[in-house]
């Protein structure tokens, strides 16, 4: 850390000297022009840029398709716009990795194709990107995923596990969108500014939308297991259905005190959601006793699904302790 002496010149005007050594390093000189944020008591300066558009380069040679897949993502998440991948020849078989990466993403396509490279661009304006908007689109389908994995179960309906695996990449396409644009404010005072957000509540926003990945997960895994499971007991049924709607119910008010602009609401609903969790480990505990007078097989597929929904649960009070932390007074 350095410190400098605020003076004034002028009479009116308050200045302050940049470090020299951060200076050279950014290639500050005189005449430069540097960008200043405020947010709150703090300040950020920054280099002025030329451009908005982030590029990166790749060289993808020595990657396999699963390497490569997780590097053009990497990439995404860290904020390149545009993403060069090199290679004295790019294989047919890279080349479908690449594909099959970009269409888990929100806005990307390959712009450029020639033999030793291609190129895939972000087209979406990064003005239309909102941390919240992301994030409430995930709340809805995961909790409706969840919902409808339970209603697949106690219904036999494998049309509707089918759907609700499908619906998975919906949320890991926005949960990827949210995880470059909370990176992006980390980055860069001018993408919080530009979001309207702080960068405290872009944390709290992705942290949220990590737990309704998980539960989109777990919506997943019931599904499957519900193909695998022939009918069940009408009294397990419903003692799952109904620990289903106690899990939901955990969720959606947790959700709403993240998003509740009032302090006072915020604090009511996380407080609410987190005095239910003990309520789903009790409730979880006499569903476990039933099954343990079913056939061992089928007990043991009902008894991670019974996992599934405790953990979605706890999933969404975890988001309530997140929710309380954004409403608390900040020093």
């Amino acid at each position: 850390m350095e410190t400098r002496k605020v003076q004034v010149t002028g009479g009116s005007t308050y200045t302050v000297s940049l470090p020299k050594t951060w200076a050279t390093e950014n290639g500050i000189s005189s005449g430069t022009t540097v960008e200043i944020y405020s947010e709150d008591e703090s300040l950020f300066v920054t280099p002025q840029r030329d451009t908005d558009h982030q590029e990166g380069r790749l060289e993808v040679a020595a990657l396999d398709d699963e390497q490569l897949k997780r590097a053009i993502l990497t990439m995404y998440v860290s904020g390149f716009d545009i993403i060069r991948l090199e290679a004295n020849r790019i294989t047919t078989e890279q080349r479908r990795a690449i594909r099959s990466a970009i269409q888990g993403l929100i806005g990307v396509e390959v712009v450029e194709e020639k033999g030793n490279s291609v190129v895939v661009q972000d087209l979406l304006d990064s003005s239309e990107l909102s941390i919240v908007n992301a994030v409430t689109r995930m709340r809805l389908i995961a909790r409706s995923m969840l919902d409808d994995a339970v209603t697949a179960l106690v219904e036999d309906d494998d049309d509707i596990a089918h759907d609700v695996i499908e619906r998975d990449d919906d949320v890991d396409r926005l949960f990827l969108v949210v995880s470059r644009i909370f990176r992006a404010t980390l980055r860069s005072p001018r993408a919080a500014e530009g979001l309207g957000v702080s960068r405290e509540d872009c944390f709290d926003y992705h942290s949220s939308a990590r737990q309704l990945e998980r539960v989109a997960d777990h919506a997943v895994k019931i599904s499957k297991l519900a193909l695998k499971l022939e009918e069940i007991p009408e009294n397990v049924a419903e003692a799952l259905f109904d620990l289903h709607t106690d899990a939901s119910d955990i969720i959606e008010k947790s959700m709403d005190a993240l998003f509740a602009e009032d302090g006072d609401e915020a604090n009511r609903l996380g407080h609410s959601a987190l005095e239910a969790v003990p309520e789903i480990d009790e409730h979880t505990r006499h569903i476990d006793e039933i099954l343990r007078d079913l056939d061992s097989v089928q007990a043991q597929s009902l008894g991670l699904i019974l996992d599934s929904l405790s953990r979605s649960a706890d999933y969404g009070g975890n988001i309530a302790e997140t929710a309380l932390q954004k409403a608390a007074p900040r020093p």
